[in-house]
């Protein structure tokens, strides 16, 4: 979530937020799930999901877990969506996380799922399997629909035309998923055991290969990066909405001057070539083989405070444990608040239903951690005989 100044919000009791599911008559009887709001709700999660019965014969229906929780923030800004067999085999799954306002998440939870189904012509292009013409298709998509939100937000009046939202959305079937992806929330696979990133973080700032192509951006766009911010104000670097970004770039400069956040002398000297914040998406294919166990796609409240491979190996051990999707799905967002993070979380996890979890061996250790705890152990034994034959 990306905000203007960042603070602790304090943390408030957990009443329940419940998911709704609707059957999907496109779907044949595939689910919807999305989140339904109240006035002042702090934590929200649902019950498992699983795949309608699949048309191809002898495939294992995706088993899905999904949980959204407002955690430590003043209001909930994020929407996950899942519709299981949406679009001729394929299920759609989306994360957004939404800043300055919950309205553009709103309008995207419906109208990005139609727009993408129209470009993808009901899934034709994701069977054909033509990765530049479905690259093609949702980066339309995704521009088209951003347009949309930007009149949507225009229209809608002041409080809220500074709304915006990231987006990692999943098409997935049985043997490969598509990925689109605007934001720094994040896809992560595990691949028997071995962790993949599947997206990039879209922020201005750090020292990865995405990190510099984002700054590079948007100075060429005219802008300016203040302590890892898009002009001292927003820290992620692609989204949808934004509008002061994009159509009111002029009436921004004119309101930071207002505030005396810049002056009238550095303003003159801008000249701005393109839209700072933008919503064109990283697209990838990811081939689902026998050895993928399941992929994960979250907010940032979770990975700003949980490494993807800690991630990884606490899903596979609550699975190992008891193989319900749903209760690792929870139990890892409240691993996340243990953790205090500050955000807003919302996690859907896919498990390709492949692995018999209960027969899967306990996962060992590094062999350099195991050493390193080992001489740690026997390190405190021996201090410990020292002193109680010093003492005594």
């Amino acid at each position: 979530m990306a905000l203007l100044r960042p603070h602790l919000h304090p943390f408030h009791s957990n009443n329940l937020l419940r998911h709704s599911s609707y059957p999907s008559a496109e779907a044949g009887g595939g689910l919807i799930v999305y989140p339904t709001y109240g006035r002042r709700h702090h934590r929200c999660c649902s019950a498992i999901a699983i795949d309608a019965p699949s048309s191809m014969a002898g495939v294992t229906p995706i088993r899905w877990g999904y949980t959204s929780v407002q955690g430590f923030r003043d209001e909930m800004e994020d929407e996950i969506v899942i519709r299981s067999d949406a679009l001729d085999n394929f299920s759609y799954a989306a994360v957004f996380d939404g800043h300055a306002g919950s309205s553009s998440v709103k309008f995207l939870r419906e109208e990005l799922y139609k727009e993408c189904v129209g470009a993808l012509q009901a899934g034709s292009l994701l069977n054909g399997g033509d990765l530049a013409a479905i690259r093609e298709a949702l980066i339309k998509a995704f521009e088209s629909v951003d347009r949309n939100l930007l009149k949507w937000l225009e229209a809608n009046g002041e409080e809220e035309d500074e709304s915006g939202s990231t987006a990692t959305v999943m098409f997935i079937r049985n043997d490969v998923s598509f990925i689109a992806h605007i934001g720094d929330s994040c896809a992560v696979l595990s691949r028997s055991g071995k962790i993949e990133e599947l997206t990039d973080y879209h922020r201005p700032y750090g020292s990865s290969k995405a990190a510099i192509q984002e700054m590079k951006r948007i100075k060429e766009a005219g802008g300016w990066i203040v302590n890892g911010r898009i002009c001292g104000d927003i820290a992620v670097s692609r989204a949808f909405g934004d509008i002061r970004f994009k159509t009111k770039k002029d009436e921004m400069l004119k309101k930071g001057v207002d505030e005396g956040r810049w002056s009238e002398k550095f303003v003159s000297r801008i000249e701005f070539k393109g839209d700072m914040v933008v919503a064109t998406p990283d697209i990838f294919q990811v081939p689902i083989t026998s050895d993928v166990e399941f992929i994960i796609l979250a907010s940032d409240g979770l990975w700003d405070y949980m490494k993807s491979s800690d991630v990884v190996s606490y899903v596979r051990d609550q699975l190992r444990k008891h193989g319900n999707v749903q209760l690792a799905c929870e139990s890892l967002a409240q691993v996340a608040l243990d953790r205090r993070s500050q955000d807003n979380i919302s996690i859907i996890i896919a498990d390709l239903g492949r692995t018999e979890w209960k027969n899967l061996p306990a996962q060992r250790q590094n062999v350099v951690v195991e050493l390193v705890q080992a001489a740690a152990t026997v390190g405190l034994v021996t201090v410990g005989i020292w002193m109680s034959s010093y003492l005594s």
